[in-house]
């Protein structure tokens, strides 16, 4: 009897969204070529983790489980067992919300998921339940949200970013355009703060103009916001702070600013939902009943570190990231200082080579005069020993052909000094009439 084969056009088509191949593929090259010096990835800097912080962060949550009263019992339940869906963190998840965010919501709005990509996953699924409902997305966006709602079976609706962001007109024209077409939007999804991949950030006035946008709409906004305490300097007030009528649903991670392999994060989802009986509840209990047959519960030996971390710092977040932030900080400047060296303003002006300059996070993008798709980026990593990313990657329908993102998380001040140099080889070679 012959094996199975299974034909790829009878597969859900998200397997063959070329988003999933555009990111193996930059995986791919990264290990084809570990030589280079990389801006590709956008992962926090190895150089702030300890092993054995592990150890003490969750001994640090198990004696807070005794302070409270737990018994043995208890306590090896709350490690060894599945633990409640929503969580058995989400006091101190809320508390820290509070005391680093002004967001003040209570324990039973907050749902514990397995990254940030569950939360998005989690959301969509609730929101958008008919080919009629539409999700919007700014535009460059975070390829996560693209894929969940490819996976979900529908493609987001982008509303294009203009050179300095967001503008909220754009977004009310892409609604009214949308409902032209017999379709109900209901959410848009936006980074507000130093977003990936362009590292934008949306003014405060534009804040206040989107919720009281939404209002009038009558949508939600889903806002992800990861970079905000990796940070330096004051940072604009969230989006869910400055909520007074539940329109945003908050989608939170600590890979950012605790670490990555904990893979925790979470959703605020205070809006309250009313069955046909009258019955209320918030929207985050809908969420709890979706992520039960997902991923069942998020690892309490995870939620146990985390925990441990936001007790150290009595729920303040931003104070385990002062250093992380200076860091990241100086990174960013240091880029931006060399690619300022690198190409004089005389030069960046003849050959058409623009980018812009964040105050935070760990992405910027750069305009340059050539297509810069994945030969180009062979090309790069071959003969100038740099990769980076192309920004076509965060199109959900196509753009940023010549423009490619950075990454300045992960590297050390040497390897941006050279990083640049060697970027600078590489564009000026490409550009027409230089090669």
């Amino acid at each position: 009897m012959a094996a199975t084969r299974l034909k790829k056009e009878e597969l859900h088509t998200s397997v063959s969204d070329p988003v999933l191949d555009t990111m193996n593929f930059l995986n791919e090259i990264t290990h084809r070529y570990p030589e280079t010096i990389s801006f590709a990835p956008g992962r926090p800097y190895d150089g702030f983790f300890d092993v054995e912080q592990i150890f003490t962060h969750i001994r640090r949550y198990l004696h807070h489980l005794e302070e409270q009263g737990n018994s043995p019992a208890k306590i090896r339940d709350a490690l060894f067992q599945y633990g409640p869906t929503g969580g058995r963190i989400r006091d101190l998840i809320a508390d820290s919300l509070r005391k680093d965010e002004n967001i003040d919501v209570p324990p039973e709005a907050v749902v514990v998921t397995v990254g940030c990509q569950e939360a998005m996953f989690l959301a969509l699924r609730a929101l958008v339940p008919t080919p009629e409902d539409v999700l919007l997305v700014s535009s460059p966006c975070y390829p996560g949200i693209t894929g969940a709602a490819r996976m979900l079976g529908f493609e987001p609706t982008p509303v294009q970013e203009r050179v300095d962001g967001f503008h909220c007109a754009d977004l009310e024209a892409a609604l009214a355009a949308e409902r032209a077409r017999g379709r109900r939007p209901r959410a848009f999804y936006v980074v507000p703060d130093h977003a990936n991949p362009s590292g934008n950030t949306m003014s405060l006035r534009e804040r206040h103009e989107l919720l009281d946008l939404a209002a009038r709409e009558d949508i939600l906004v889903l806002e992800d916001s990861p970079y905000r305490l990796v940070s330096p300097g004051q940072q604009v007030p969230t989006l869910k702070s400055l909520d007074r009528d539940r329109r945003v649903v908050h989608l939170g991670s600590y890979s950012k600013t605790l670490f990555p392999g904990a893979r925790v994060g979470f959703a605020v989802a205070d809006q309250p939902v009313v069955d046909r009986e009258g019955n209320t509840a918030l929207l985050a209990d809908e969420l709890i009943k979706l992520k039960s047959m997902v991923t069942v519960n998020t690892s309490p030996l995870a939620q146990a570190a985390v925990g441990g971390m936001l007790l150290a710092a009595d729920g303040r977040t931003a104070d385990l990231n002062t250093e992380t932030a200076a860091h990241y900080g100086a990174a960013m400047k240091a880029v931006l200082h060399e690619l300022d060296a690198q190409f004089p303003e005389e030069e960046r002006a003849a050959l058409g080579v623009r980018w812009n300059e964040p105050a935070g996070g760990f992405f910027l993008g750069v305009d340059v005069p050539f297509t810069a798709d994945n030969a180009a980026l062979v090309r790069s990593a071959e003969e100038h020993g740099v990769i980076w990313t192309p920004m076509s990657y965060f199109y959900p329908q196509g753009g940023g052909d010549r423009s490619l993102r950075l990454s300045i998380s992960y590297l050390t001040p040497d390897d941006i000094v050279e990083g640049i140099a060697r970027l600078a080889r590489f564009i000026r070679a490409e550009a027409p009439g230089r090669g």
